[in-house]
């Protein structure tokens, strides 16, 4: 398998060069050597069916992996009838445009994490998670992977601890691991190669090194208060962490191969291009140490 690389939406830089639909994606990346695509529906799953299938079939051509990110609505935690029965519908929406899209894996925010005691809140999202799992399996959606993603907010359930405990559910179950929030949440942890690979070493304890292998990543630069996340920075601000290197060292000695999206705002692709080099020459120097000895 090949490591890929990708952004989450469009950069900035795609739509002042007279673009403006999702369909011209695919060949946007392909000219800057990405692979990787993560189609954003943040705000609700509005693309039509024969749309998705034509992006995911330009997709194909040009060698793009797709995923797609789930609305923020979803709520694993809500005890709301109401906002239970929108869950589930948002994610198997977000199951089947992913379906008809050729998407690989469907990202998704867990849901809140205040209101009560917080194992007894995950508690109550595992077994919803339950409920959704056996729904989508009756629609014959199980080959699709979802993703529950580490979120950058003490008040959101999605600690890297709270996501591996959702993904022992089951196997389609799989962990979206967005670095910057990781970083953001625990105050900036991350700020040199062993607290990455900490990281690393318990998902694989957890799920196994297939898991780690096939890892779906979230990387970007973050900005942060004793809350957690403010927002997303870019390469160019070098005053922000966490750093990419280090992770790029260990993916390189552990020989992994997982999807890599960029978050940051405003230049995903560029700053995915920026992750990809940084990458590729950790990997040139690997390579050319194992020569030498």
């Amino acid at each position: 398998m090949t490591i890929r690389f990708g952004p989450a939406g469009a950069s900035t830089s795609f739509y002042t060069g007279g673009h403006k639909s999702s369909l011209d994606m695919p060949e946007w990346l392909k000219k800057r050597g990405l692979n990787a695509y993560e189609y954003q529906c943040g705000l609700g799953v509005n693309i039509g069916e024969e749309t998705a299938r034509r992006l995911g079939q330009l997709a194909a051509e040009k060698g793009i992996q797709m995923s797609i990110h789930a609305p923020y609505y979803i709520n694993l935690s809500a005890t709301d009838p109401k906002i239970r029965v929108k869950t589930m519908g948002h994610l198997l929406k977000s199951l089947k445009t992913a379906q008809a899209m050729g998407a690989k894996t469907v990202v998704f925010h867990p849901g809140s994490g205040s209101g009560g005691d917080r194992k007894e809140i995950l508690a109550r999202a595992k077994a919803f998670l339950e409920e959704i799992l056996a729904e989508i399996m009756k629609e014959g959606l199980s080959n699709i992977y979802l993703a529950p993603e580490t979120m950058g907010k003490k008040n959101q359930l999605g600690s890297l601890e709270e996501v591996l405990e959702l993904c022992e559910l089951g196997g389609q179950v799989v962990p979206a691991v967005d670095f910057g929030h990781i970083h953001a949440v625990t105050g900036g942890s991350l700020t040199e190669k062993s607290s990455f690979a900490l990281l690393l070493e318990k998902i694989e304890q957890r799920l196994g090194l297939h898991y780690l292998q096939n890892l779906h990543i979230h990387f970007s630069s973050i900005d942060f208060t004793a809350g957690g996340e403010k927002r997303h920075r870019t390469t160019l601000e070098t005053n922000y962490g966490p750093e990419f290197n280090f992770l790029a060292e260990l993916l390189v000695e552990k020989n992994l191969t997982p999807t890599i999206i960029c978050e940051s705002a405003g230049r995903q692709a560029e700053d995915a291009m920026i992750y990809r080099d940084i990458y590729l020459e950790r990997l040139n120097i690997n390579r050319k140490k194992r020569r030498e000895t």
